[in-house]
C-alpha cells in the first residue's frame, strides 16, 4: 500500500494571550476616561495600580485559569499603561494589533525593542552612541530596572513615530527574569541588524525548540 504524501503544515492562526491583551487593551483605550485610568499605571508596580484592576485582572483571570506568575503579571499591567499612555500621533497611527481572522507574523521575525531602538537610529530619533548605550545598559538589568527605565524611552519613541510591538515587549519582559541572556542576544542582534538595514529573520537554531505559548512553563517559574 502506497503511503500518503504528508501535506505542509498550514500556518497556525492561533492568537496568542498576548496579542488577544493587546488588542483588548487598544480597544479599551477608545474610552478617553479608561485610558486615563490605565495610564495612571505608568512606572508603578502592579499593587499600587489600583485603578486598573477592574480592566486588566477579568482578562487576565480568563485566559490564566490556574494562575499567572509575578513577572507576567507585571508585563502585562507595564504593557498596558504604555499602550495607554502613547500620545494622539501614536495612537492614530498604530494598527491596533492582531486583528481577527489573520494568523500573526512569524514570532522571529516581528521587531522588537532593539528593532525599534535601530529604527530609531535611522530616522535620527534619537542619537546612535545614546541608543546603544541606553541598550547595553538595559540587556545588564533586572527586568524591575527594565521596567522603570521604558516610559521614558517608548515615549521619546512614540513621538518620533517608531512603532513598537506591543506583543513581543509583553512576552520579552514576563520572560526576562528567567532568560535575560537570550532576550538581551535577540534585542542586540536585531538593534545592529536595523542599523545595516538587514531585514532577514532569525536563524532556524536560534530559536528555542518551545514557543511561548498560552502558560508556558508558569507552573515551574511559579
Amino acid at each position: 500500500m502506497t503511503s500518503a504524501t504528508p501535506s505542509a503544515p498550514t500556518p497556525s492562526k492561533e492568537q496568542r494571550p498576548s496579542d488577544r491583551f493587546v488588542k483588548h487593551v487598544h480597544d479599551l483605550c477608545a474610552n478617553n476616561r479608561t485610558r486615563a485610568e490605565l495610564r495612571r499605571g505608568i512606572g508603578l508596580p502592579v499593587e499600587r495600580c489600583n485603578y486598573a484592576h477592574r480592566y486588566l485582572v477579568p482578562f487576565i483571570s480568563r485566559t490564566y485559569k490556574e494562575g499567572i506568575t509575578r513577572d507576567r503579571r507585571h508585563a502585562y499591567y507595564v504593557v498596558a499603561a504604555l499602550i495607554a499612555g502613547r500620545p494622539r500621533a501614536a495612537r492614530d497611527a498604530e494598527p491596533p494589533g492582531w486583528s481577527e481572522g489573520q494568523p500573526p507574523a512569524d514570532w522571529y521575525a516581528r521587531p522588537n525593542l532593539g528593532a525599534s531602538l535601530g529604527q530609531a537610529v535611522a530616522k535620527g530619533v534619537l542619537k546612535e552612541g545614546s541608543a546603544e548605550s541606553t541598550l547595553h545598559l538595559m540587556t545588564r538589568q533586572t527586568a524591575e530596572a527594565v521596567r522603570a527605565g521604558l516610559p521614558a524611552l517608548v515615549r521619546q519613541l512614540a513621538n518620533g513615530g517608531v512603532p513598537v510591538d506591543w506583543t513581543v515587549l509583553l512576552e520579552d519582559l514576563a520572560n526576562w527574569n528567567r532568560d535575560r541572556d537570550r532576550v538581551a542576544t535577540r534585542w542586540l542582534e536585531s538593534y545592529f541588524r536595523a542599523l545595516s538595514a538587514e531585514d532577514a529573520p532569525e536563524a532556524e537554531d536560534e530559536r528555542p525548540d518551545n514557543d511561548e505559548n498560552d502558560n508556558t512553563d508558569e507552573e515551574n517559574e511559579r
